[in-house]
């Protein structure tokens, strides 16, 4: 992983408050914006989680990382659903 344990802490500690079981099941059920068009429920929920932690705690430091390096990141902090 191409992310720095400190990234990788910083991102947790801002998605451990919603990653919450009223979320999981709201996506499992499909009750999200768009819904119909998510081909890959595991990914939309993960980056749906790190956009609300990036608006809610402000840019992360990602330079240098691309879309691939932190979607590893997420899948070691969220777990599937």
């Amino acid at each position: 992983m191409k992310a720095s344990p400190e990234l990788r802490s910083t991102v947790a500690d801002a998605i451990a408050p919603v990653d919450t079981q009223a979320n999981r099941d709201r996506y499992r059920s499909g009750d999200f914006p768009r819904s119909d068009r998510t081909k890959d429920l595991d990914k939309r929920y993960r980056w749906d989680l790190y956009y609300h932690a990036h608006d809610t705690v402000g840019p992360f430091h990602t330079t240098g990382l691309n879309d691939a390096h932190i979607d590893t990141m997420l899948r070691s902090i969220v777990a599937p659903l």
